[in-house]
């Protein structure tokens, strides 16, 4: 494996040293990926053997109203996350990267979420909200009649809240690495010229944050229209089809109709929605612009 020189920059590694990277996307992301493209493109039961079906799993799937109003409610609750998460963990991931008193103790405790499963913190907060023996069965002068799953927006908000509680830490953690990364200089430099730590934070450290700011967004925008265990777990799409996101649809076509030909066209409606969404995130910020100075090493 050799090293090869730019005229420009350090040596490269060689090609060799990306090969088992490449094979194992190649075996578990393209393979799969390829062949979820062509059974959208098939009538297929799980049983007997996929038939060509031309368009027409496309044709139903855009015809369909749950399926473009499971579309519109992905994007959403997406939107919603970013929307929440985003500060949450910039103002958390600065706080933890100081020199607090019991900041290392306090950390290791908010980030426990961080290390539960999906499945695990869906099952634990659908006890707690429960309307009949939860939280709210016993705060109704809080949450009304105590069904936060009864309507549409209180059940929105309900996932929004899961997803926030667990995911917060993980973007935490980015923007924590982030902000111990800022030269102290920069700050030592606006404290000698009268800036204050409002003005600090928001002429450095959001500054100096964005690359990490991009990468966070990307993943929120990844993870929540591919999120399913919630809506499983917490709402099972209801009340009706409020919260059936494209995910919880995909769910409903494969296992419950099995119209796998179906499935895999909402499969890959996702990524493609995925994938357009993370590109204009990349090149509305110009990340793709961004050079390190230790690239290659």
């Amino acid at each position: 494996m050799t090293r090869t020189a730019t005229p420009a920059g350090p040596a490269r590694p060689g090609f060799l040293w990306a090969v088992p990277a490449a094979v194992f996307f190649g075996l578990f992301a393209v393979v799969p990926l390829v062949m979820v493209a062509v059974l959208s493109f098939a009538e297929w039961d799980g049983l007997s053997g996929p038939r060509f079906a031309g368009l027409d799993n496309w044709r139903t799937l855009l015809g369909d109203p749950v399926m473009v109003k499971s579309l519109w409610l992905s994007v959403l609750l997406t939107g919603l996350g970013v929307l929440v998460q985003t500060p949450l963990s910039i103002l958390l991931g600065v706080w933890a990267a100081g020199r607090q008193r019991n900041r290392a103790v306090l950390s290791a405790i908010y980030f426990l979420p961080m290390l539960l499963s999906i499945a695990a913190v869906s099952v634990l907060w659908r006890a707690v909200l429960d309307p009949n023996l939860g939280v709210p069965a016993h705060a109704t002068w809080l949450f009304g009649d105590g069904n936060l799953f009864g309507t549409q927006a209180t059940a929105i908000g309900v996932l929004v809240f899961v997803s926030t509680w667990q995911f917060t830490p993980l973007h935490t953690l980015i923007y924590q690495g982030a902000a111990r990364a800022i030269p102290q200089v920069l700050y030592q430099a606006a404290q000698i010229d009268g800036a204050g730590t409002v003005r600090q934070f928001f002429h450095i450290t959001l500054p100096q944050l964005r690359n990490a700011l991009i990468t966070s967004v990307i993943l929120m925008v990844v993870g929540g229209l591919t999120t399913f265990d919630t809506v499983l777990i917490l709402t099972q799409g209801g009340p009706g089809s409020d919260t059936t996101i494209s995910a919880y649809y995909m769910y409903q076509k494969a296992f419950k109709s099995f119209d796998y030909g179906a499935a895999s066209a909402v499969a890959l409606l996702l990524v493609l929605v995925a994938t357009v969404i993370s590109l204009v995130v990349v090149r509305l910020s110009g990340y793709d612009k961004m050079r390190s100075t230790m690239e290659g090493l």
